[in-house]
């Protein structure tokens, strides 16, 4: 038994190394072996990073030395795939949400002076007293008068928290009113206009597809139709997309049954398919809808459903042309990365999205291209459609790639003022003036009880274009001598734009629709 005691711990070393050795030779014939229990390798960029850390000369900011890695690995892919940095990501973030945390108020810049131009109705500071045309001195402790204030200052004064306090002091005509504003939730409201034209044609505008979407156009549809709408011109003009469920429940109440929406399918995700679930509240009734090259995304896939199944004539000109499907990612350091993971196809199989093999320069500038190829004022008859044919069940021919083609071609309006009018749009003046003149004739204004009523009645431009001229030169810029046809375009605008500041962009689009030419053209063909 001593001599066994002795021997016994190298019998188990003898035993170990020979078990280990077995073991050795079986795992060489396993094929997946190394890629299970072989540590990952770190990359090359890793590596680099910590060289530079560790070893560069001179003192470097290694998160802007990161984010431009970033960069600079995505500009190799697809034009849509993007970082955001930490910095910007709540603000990219609440155009998507819908909403952020703030004040309520609309504010100007006018001589270094912080003016109030528009006040949330039911928002934090018409609870606190504001008003249009308040002038902000303070907002807590820091005085926000003078050359040294500006817009981004101004916003992270305001914003903060829900249910955050903040105290301001405003000048109101000559009297100074503090007050304190407790923050709360402000819509960032995709429908900007949603009202009747007459008694039976609505006309809705939708900005982007956020979270609350679908919410507020479903209560804008519901309010039309109590009012009598049995036709309906969507407009989608400008509207860049957003979330493509909000575009997918849009959708699924103008089709029946359980027809196919939109389709997404990837290299690496499985084909995902959207049709309608629910009964739609608008699946009978002529409905047009209005596009342009603004349109984009989840706009299109609007545009590609209504037109695959022959339920909408689309009017106006080709769309953007971007079929990709991005999901946002969200990185260790509150960064984010929205990565291309899918191309989205139409119910009949297009993907409507435009080349972008020779780099994202020349992505960018394809739109520049349509106004100097005279597409956008000739329409289809330049447009040289490179992607495939498809047949819609009612026969019409629609392509694949490079966007939608409308059914109806609308040309861009090439009315243009001279040289002499660019500075006072490009400078704001005109918003400024609109402003001051509608602070100056208050009493006047409110006599008119809506767009509507503003639209039919207001008719007293020529004093209003005296006054712009006073304002104009007054700041550097002489309006007396401009064409007939430049003051009737500015005349206009300033009655679209009166309308803005008194009803916002309900009462743009309601006075602006009456001189536009394809909303007269929609009108034409949902009379039909």
């Amino acid at each position: 038994m001593k001599k066994l005691q002795v021997w016994l711990p190298l019998l188990f070393s003898i035993v170990l190394i020979f078990g280990m050795w077995i073991g050795s030779g079986l795992r060489k014939n396993i094929p997946f072996s190394q890629g299970l229990f072989q540590t990952s390798s770190r990359s090359s960029i890793q590596e680099a990073m910590d060289l530079v850390q560790n070893k560069y000369v001179d003192k470097v900011n290694l998160d802007s030395l990161s984010d431009d890695a970033i960069q600079a690995m995505l500009a190799h892919l697809d034009p849509h795939s993007v970082f955001i940095p930490a910095s910007s990501l709540a603000e990219v973030n609440e155009g998507l949400q819908g909403n952020f945390e703030g004040i309520g108020v609309e504010f100007f810049l006018i001589k270094d002076t912080v003016n109030a131009i528009n006040v949330l109705a039911g928002g934090p500071s018409e609870k606190a007293g504001l008003q249009v045309g308040d002038k902000f001195l303070k907002v807590d402790d820091s005085v926000v008068t003078g050359k040294g204030i500006n817009a981004d200052k101004i916003k992270k004064l305001l914003r903060g928290p829900g249910g955050s306090k903040v105290a301001v002091t405003v000048l109101r005509g000559n009297q100074t009113i503090q007050t304190t504003i407790t923050r709360g939730t402000i819509p960032l409201n995709s429908l900007d206009a949603g009202y009747m034209i007459n008694d039976s044609i609505g006309f809705m505008h939708l900005n982007k597809f956020a979270g609350t979407t679908y919410k507020e156009f479903l209560e804008s549809l519901q309010s039309l139709q109590k009012k009598g709408m049995k036709r309906l011109v969507l407009d989608l003009r400008g509207n860049g997309g957003g979330i493509l469920n909000e575009a997918a429940d849009v959708i699924d109440e103008f089709l029946d049954d359980e027809k196919l929406i939109v389709y997404t399918q990837g290299n690496k995700q499985p084909k995902i398919e959207y049709r309608c679930r629910r009964p739609g509240l608008f699946e009978k009734g002529k409905l047009v809808l209005l596009v342009d090259e603004g349109s984009a995304s989840a706009s299109e896939i609007v545009a590609g459903a209504l037109q695959d199944w022959d339920r909408a004539t689309i009017v106006g000109r080709r769309t953007f042309g971007k079929g990709l499907v991005q999901e946002q990612f969200n990185l260790s350091d509150g960064a984010a990365l929205r990565l291309t993971v899918a191309r989205y196809y139409t119910p009949i199989g297009r993907n409507i999205q435009k080349p972008y093999d020779k780099g994202r320069d020349a992505y960018n500038e394809e739109l520049a291209g349509r106004f100097q190829n005279g597409e956008v004022i000739k329409g289809d008859s330049v447009v040289n459609h490179k992607g495939p044919a498809f047949k819609t069940k009612g026969g019409r021919t629609v392509y694949g790639g490079g966007g939608i083609t409308p059914d109806i071609f609308v040309p861009l309006d090439t009315t243009t003022f001279s040289p002499a009018i660019y500075p006072l749009f490009d400078n704001q003046v005109f918003g400024q003036f609109i402003y001051m003149y509608y602070l100056q004739n208050v009493t006047y204004f409110k006599q008119f009880k809506d767009p509507a009523d503003f639209s039919q009645h207001f008719n007293n431009t020529e004093a209003a274009w005296n006054s712009l001229v006073s304002f104009a030169q007054q700041n550097g810029l002489k309006l007396q001598n401009i064409t007939a046809r430049d003051k009737s375009e500015v005349e206009q605008r300033i009655k679209t734009w009166l309308a803005r500041q008194m009803w916002r962009m309900e009462g743009y689009y309601e006075v602006n629709n009456s001189y536009d030419p394809m909303v007269q053209k929609a009108l034409e063909e949902v009379k039909k």
